[in-house]
């Protein structure tokens, strides 16, 4: 169980950082559209690594048998 803490916490971590991301590159649209890219990229590349731990991450609770 404390493997699924550390891949939870992680990913809450990384669910956070692609939101600011998101709303960065949001707000630097109209300004900036080269930092805006920039932004919406790292946001991509964490919604992949989300995208990962998603798998690994299965709820044992909800599993259904």
């Amino acid at each position: 169980m404390e493997q699924y803490d550390q891949i939870k916490t992680r990913r809450d971590k990384l669910h956070q950082q692609y939101k600011s991301l998101v709303e960065q590159a949001y707000n630097f649209r109209q300004t900036d559209s080269a930092l805006s890219d920039i932004s919406e990229y790292k946001a991509i590349k964490l919604l992949n690594k989300l995208n990962k731990l998603k798998y690994l991450y299965r709820d044992p609770q909800k599993t259904v048998l």
